[in-house]
């Protein structure tokens, strides 16, 4: 079984309302790329992928006027791939939802969100996704409300390799947006940080909770976050994506991922990458490693595999110049795959 991740940047920019294709000349969301190109572009990286289940984070909007699921399944369709049923769990206003698109010959899936309901007094031990975490993330002894613009999708997983849960995560971008002077840009970059420390030591709740229960677990998707990615990382200790993964544990408490294990291990050296943006200032691209595929020890065996579509770092994706080119065309963010081989054992707990 092929699991993927793709952060396709606009994708909802490819539709109209009622979820149809924009196949046409129209600007995307995407620098100098038009509807038809960049609609073409992932058709032709989607079918390449054959994956069984692909997380899209940014996926199409799904609010009272528009069907995001309904969008991905017509691109499905149009694609003519396998994984052509749309999961989605708590819908967001940021046009960004977190879906997954699934082969449902080969598995079924359904969101299953853990945790109690808060509402927005929020709760201190880690509540449903959609709710509100108290935490005090510094020592001003006043509590923080944090909350996910995107809450995670928890998806339960039955197929017959075995049944596991995947949490797909878009985490909160640090960069500070809206900032006027040097000054402010300061200030909301710590704020930015700090709010995605805290969703991340959530995350890390919910990943303690399916740990201790036992369940085969797949953490994956955008953390806009890793290893050495900004200097605020020693203001606070450590970047978000290790506490996540939980380094500082035992094994049997981390999750695994060889790209983030590599740059972990190798933070002034060559490392990974799954994103490139144009810095239109510098006039130059910057890299950065931020999409992943973590999974819980009980998996870690019977995972394998693990590959960044990068159109110039994979040298498959080097030598097909059509398949570089679609990378390239698609999103600023490039897909990562790897292989689940079951079966395998482990409780699904709730």
């Amino acid at each position: 079984m092929r699991i993927a991740t793709y952060n396709v940047e606009w994708f909802s920019n490819l539709f109209d309302d009622e979820g149809k294709l924009l196949e046409d000349g129209q600007w995307s969301g995407r620098q100098d790329v038009t509807r038809g190109e960049q609609l073409a572009a992932l058709a032709f990286v989607f079918k390449r992928l054959d994956a069984d289940a692909v997380l899209v984070v940014e996926a199409p909007d799904s609010s009272r006027q528009r069907n995001g699921s309904l969008a991905l399944e017509n691109f499905a369709a149009y694609a003519d791939i396998r994984a052509r049923k749309a999961l989605i769990g708590f819908e967001n206003h940021t046009q960004q939802e977190i879906m997954l698109l699934y082969d449902p010959d080969a598995l079924s899936a359904v969101h299953d969100p853990i945790g109690e309901e808060t509402g927005k007094k929020g709760s201190r031990v880690a509540p449903r996704f959609d709710g509100t975490y108290r935490i005090d993330l510094d020592i001003d002894a006043t509590e923080d409300l944090v909350t996910f613009s995107k809450p995670p999708l928890e998806a339960l997983i039955d197929s017959d390799e075995g049944t596991f849960r995947l949490i797909g995560v878009h985490a909160k971008s640090k960069a500070p947006h809206g900032a006027r002077n040097r000054d402010e840009m300061m200030r909301l970059a710590i704020a930015n940080r700090r709010k995605q420390l805290a969703q991340c030591i959530w995350l890390r709740e919910r990943v303690d909770h399916h740990l201790d229960m036992g369940d085969p677990l797949i953490v994956a998707g955008d953390f806009n976050d890793g290893p050495g990615l900004d200097e605020f990382e020693r203001l606070f200790g450590r970047s978000g994506l290790e506490i996540v993964l939980g380094t500082d544990l035992d094994p049997q408490d981390q999750l695994f991922d060889p790209h983030a294990e590599q740059a972990l291990q190798s933070r002034f050296g060559a490392q990974p990458t799954t994103a490139r943006f144009y810095i239109r200032d510098e006039d130059r691209y910057l890299t950065a490693l931020l999409d992943y595929i973590m999974v819980s020890p009980v998996l870690r065996p019977f995972c394998n595999g693990w590959r960044i579509w990068h159109p110039f770092e994979d040298p498959a994706c080097w030598r097909d110049e059509t398949l570089q080119r679609a990378l390239l065309t698609a999103s600023d963010h490039f897909p990562v795959t790897m292989e689940l081989n079951g079966p395998f054992p482990g409780p699904v707990g709730g």
